[in-house]
């Protein structure tokens, strides 16, 4: 089963740099076309390319993009059952594992906002996101293969509860993934901006990304998710963290972060519907809380001392 699941993160690396490189074509109006090539001697080989398209507006790029998307979940998937299974614990436990499963989330909470949003009135979809979306899954899959040992290691004994393993981290996973959502939203929305007309109104950018109302709303219903899961992680932490450690919180730079993290997204729950915070202010506000979340993932995990020091590197 160890071997599968090595054969599984590298299939799935594949498949999200693949993903990656057609999400972006799809976003600059590119489609994929196949060609029989003529020679003197009649028909010739057959030739793919990428080709300038203003009229499709799913796109076959956008099309093969979500298609390679979708498998590189399942590879993820196949991953998860697979060093579970090797592990006999749950796949988060240590920098390699959190942070291959922290990408399976970002992945899986991406294509969902994608579905739900397939579509506006013109033709537009949540898809765009996916330029910012599956560049982060994928440089998280290098980072974790790259730079994270992979060998399986016994737990330490804090660890040693495979129920509030599996409850805890997968909570905080899913609120990491939710809130990943909202920072690709945030910057699409930031790039979209509006620009002023010489008429005094306002207009979108770029007429191939979501309207700013639909990447606002994507934003906020992500949080929204992502919120009370964070919440939730974190009372589940306090709670380990009281058997543990005898002590329900502590200050430990991993929980003080967390809860700044937290902090900062209530802050936007609160600030969003305030007319002087709306757009752009609330956009940077996503973005600083994607920046805590990063910082509470690997900048604490990695050079900060504390009890929550389990990297494994």
């Amino acid at each position: 089963m160890e071997s599968l699941s090595v054969l599984a993160v590298y299939a799935a690396l594949a498949l999200t740099g693949v993903s990656s490189a057609l999400y972006i074509a799809h976003a600059l109006g590119l489609r994929i076309v196949t060609r029989r090539m003529a020679t003197d001697a009649g028909q010739g080989p057959t030739v793919t390319t990428l080709e300038r398209d203003s009229t499709d507006w799913s796109g076959s790029a956008g099309q093969a993009a979500t298609l390679t998307a979708w498998a590189g979940l399942a590879a993820l998937i196949v991953w998860v059952v697979s060093r579970w299974i090797a592990v006999e614990h749950a796949p988060w436990s240590n920098m390699y594992e959190f942070t291959i499963a922290f990408a399976g989330g970002i992945l899986a909470f991406y294509l969902v906002f994608e579905r739900a949003y397939a579509a506006d009135t013109r033709g537009r979809s949540a898809r765009a996101l996916g330029v910012v979306a599956l560049p982060v899954v994928f440089a998280m899959l290098v980072t974790s293969v790259a730079f994270f040992p992979d060998e399986v290691r016994p737990l330490v004994p804090a660890l040693q509860n495979a129920d509030l393993l599996a409850i805890h981290v997968a909570a905080m996973i899913l609120a990491y993934a939710a809130l990943s959502v909202s920072f690709t939203a945030a910057v699409l929305y930031l790039v979209q901006g509006m620009d002023s007309r010489p008429n005094g109104r306002e207009s979108e950018r770029f007429l191939r990304l979501p309207s700013s109302a639909a990447l606002d709303e994507i934003a906020y219903k992500s949080v929204m998710v992502g919120f009370p899961l964070l919440a939730a992680g974190i009372a589940l932490g306090a709670y380990w963290a009281n058997s543990a450690w005898g002590r329900y919180w502590g200050w430990d730079p991993k929980e003080t972060s967390a809860l700044l993290t937290l902090l900062i997204y209530a802050a936007y729950l609160h600030t969003h519907s305030l007319r002087g915070w709306a757009g752009k202010r609330s956009a940077w506000v996503l973005v600083l809380g994607f920046g805590a979340v990063l910082f509470t993932y690997f900048v604490v995990n990695l050079w900060v001392s504390g009890l929550h020091s389990y990297a494994g590197v």
